[in-house]
């Protein structure tokens, strides 16, 4: 097998000096090429090569025409097409659909290097250059658009982005395993349409062969019929007639579910979702084919999942098996060079920058925020590298990153505490249908054991040449009062003064929506925080992160949120407001008014959406209640609400009678949210709140 290149080639002139004619498999990614196992197509690319294959990188193309897709010439195999970290969409525009000025996955940050909607431009300009070359997508855009998925900026249900895209097949969840196995198959000589049983994958099929078993999904959940829209201009009469009509029964040869599914049947059953043209119309039944989708995501019992789009199916197979510890060890052991491109030269990227000290210790999450797409792409099931695979990075990194001051910025993942727990019976797990292991409490199944993080993080800052092991990743903190050990360890020798938590919201109306704890946990974490905090002799506090305009969520719940924070002497500098991210079951409740946790139907559960500009910069001010650009409209909010005694200039109140000079500017506006911090009268600082984009989680 030849030996590992120091880059990926991103030239002809380095094919050249490989002594490559030809590549094997391109990847074409929305971010700048990175080599470090932060970034996709560093680890998808150096699999790929570590299996013998010979893999070139087109980052960020112009999209303008077919010339810069054309660089590397054509793929003996096959063109596999990402975004990138992030989704585009996400990427390029904020929560009010306000272009983005920054992209920190390009050099200098500089937004606009890439088009929305990436995977399907990118495909579509590789379709018109190479016409028979397989085009394989994959990826967080393309996982997250998998099937016909509402879509937030341009407010309509859009079809599979496979559809859209003219792709072969579509890669969902982590890559490594579907990607090396579609290589192997075409390098056989076998063509990618023969290769139909591959988890983590999506193809387009006309119809269901004939010895599957076509499950109808109504027979999971009973959405009910659908009403044709009332013509304004009808007369009464005709009005009467049109509200009696309905859409027609399913297909009497479709098998409805039954709880208890022969095993010898069910690896041949398929569930039929609504197809495109039904759930783009109905947002009922929409939300119904989320909260399908979402039930058939454990690997240990998910059904293949199939809809029509047009003339074709969109078929999915089920979701990959999780890697094994080896497994994962070796994918992040692969000989990266842990550096941009040399093409970038000295231009910083700062993505890059960001992660290039902190280390990737699992994957995967089983909290099952509604919000979030980490599950919908990692999944639930937690994968965890070996300690000594652990120890060895950071190693690497201290040994041969360039500045490298002997602190690692992060160690954990999509969540900082998830390391090495899981169900703790391997039958339970693989028959569970529960969205969320710690949601509406934690599961008397699972293994909570922080010891084997706590060991690791001993280890990790007893290396020599090691100053500090920071904890930047999300604390579960639900999680973390199970451990108070854990608690010691974090706030002794892992925490630099702040710890970012995300209780998210307070009131039960939006925590119910997006199956996070109740505010009685953070304080037990907080009383825990601040013992052991006191113990080390540091003064130390948390920083909690809050959503506005989270399905769920009433004018109230957000006052109810202002008026805690005043209490607690916290001011936020930037706020995050709810960003229906394709396929998330709070997007399915955004779109729907619905609740996709429970069983859907017409006279279901109704949910709260605040939607409109208007509401939404409400909830956002409530955030910010400190800043004097806010007050305008809170005052005229809480009058509206009849809680005009939070107005004056006492301390007990939310914001004062008066108003600065100037300072009345729109929340949202490029003035609002720009005041210096300023010391609580408490004297804890304020501090800023912002959240790294990207990880799955917009």
């Amino acid at each position: 097998m030849p030996s590992a290149a120091p880059h990926l080639p991103m030239s002809r002139a380095e094919m050249d000096t490989l002594g490559w004619d030809q590549c094997d498999i391109i990847i074409v990614t929305g971010d700048a090429y990175v080599d470090h196992p932060s970034f996709g197509m560093a680890i998808v690319g150096r699999m790929l090569e570590s299996h013998g294959f010979r893999v070139g990188i087109i980052a960020q193309p112009d999209w303008r025409s077919t010339e810069g897709f054309q660089a590397l010439g054509e793929p003996r195999l096959f063109f596999g097409v990402t975004g990138g970290n992030m989704d585009s969409m996400v990427n390029r525009y904020t929560s009010d659909r306000r272009v983005r000025s920054d992209d920190a996955y390009t050099p200098g940050g500089e937004g606009g290097r890439r088009p929305d909607r990436c995977v399907i431009v990118y495909s579509q300009r590789l379709r018109e250059a190479y016409r028979a070359v397989p085009i394989v997508i994959g990826g967080i855009e393309a996982s997250l658009r998998r099937i016909a998925h509402y879509d937030y900026w341009s407010e309509q249900v859009r079809r599979s982005v496979l559809v859209d895209a003219k792709a072969d097949m579509l890669v969902y969840g982590n890559g490594e395993r579907q990607i090396g196995a579609i290589a192997a198959h075409l390098a056989a000589g076998q063509p990618l349409a023969a290769l139909t049983q591959l988890r983590g994958t999506a193809f387009l099929r006309r119809g269901t062969p004939d010895d599957w078993i076509e499950i109808d999904s109504t027979g999971l959940d009973t959405p009910g019929t659908l009403n044709p829209p009332i013509d304004p201009y009808a007369s009464e009469e005709q009005r009467q007639q049109q509200s009696q009509a309905v859409v027609p029964a399913p297909r009497d040869n479709v098998v409805k579910f039954y709880r208890k599914v022969p095993n010898s049947q069910r690896e041949r059953s398929v569930i039929r979702l609504p197809a495109f043209s039904e759930v783009s119309k109905d947002p009922v039944l929409y939300a119904h084919a989320s909260r399908i989708l979402h039930l058939e995501s454990n690997p240990g019992n998910a059904r293949a999942l199939t809809q029509r789009h047009g003339d074709f199916d969109v078929w999915l197979n089920p979701p990959p098996i999780p890697l094994t510890t080896p497994e994962m060890d070796a994918v992040y052991e692969l000989p990266y060079s842990r550096r941009p491109h040399p093409a970038y030269g000295k231009e910083k990227i700062p993505a890059y920058h960001m992660i290039r000290f902190s280390v990737s210790i699992q994957r995967g999450c089983f909290g099952g925020c509604t919000f979030c797409s980490i599950t919908e792409h990692e999944g639930r099931i937690i994968q965890s590298r070996s300690e000594e695979s652990v120890i060895r990075e950071i190693e690497t990194i201290r040994d041969q990153v360039p500045g490298f001051s002997g602190v690692i910025s992060d160690l954990g993942g999509p969540t900082a505490n998830m390391y090495r727990l899981h169900c703790k019976s391997p039958e339970i797990e693989s028959a569970c249908r529960r969205p969320s292991c710690v949601y509406p409490g934690i599961c008397p199944n699972l293994k909570t054991d922080h010891a084997p993080l706590i060991k690791l993080y001993q280890r990790a800052r007893s290396l020599k040449g090691i100053k500090k092991v920071l904890i930047a990743s999300g604390v579960r903190y639900d999680l973390a009062i199970e451990s108070p050990e854990y608690v010691r360890e974090l706030a002794t020798h892992h925490t630099g003064g702040y710890l970012k938590i995300a209780p998210e919201a307070i009131g039960e109306g939006p925590l119910s929506k997006m199956m996070k704890p109740g505010v009685g946990t953070y304080y037990r974490f907080k009383e825990l925080f601040d013992k052991y905090s006191k113990q080390a002799g540091k003064e130390q506090y948390l920083i909690p992160y809050f959503i506005a305009a989270h399905p769920g969520t009433r004018d109230q719940d957000m006052l109810e949120l202002a008026v805690w924070l005043k209490k607690n002497d916290f001011r936020a500098d930037q706020v995050q407001a709810f960003l229906p991210s394709p396929m998330a079951s709070a997007t399915a409740m955004y779109h729907s008014g619905k609740n996709p946790l429970k069983r859907v139907s017409r006279s279901s559960e109704d949910v709260v959406v605040p939607k409109g500009i208007k509401v939404r910069r409400l909830h956002k001010a409530f955030l910010r209640y400190h800043d004097p650009a806010n007050w305008p409209v809170i005052r005229e909010a809480l009058k509206r609400m009849g809680r005009a005694d939070l107005i004056g200039n006492g301390r007990q109140h939310l914001i004062p009678a008066y108003q600065p000079v100037g300072r009345s500017a729109t929340p949202g506006s490029p003035s609002a949210g720009k005041l210096p911090f300023r010391t609580q009268h408490t004297g804890l600082p304020a501090v800023p709140q912002s959240r790294p984009r990207g990880r799955g989680r917009p």
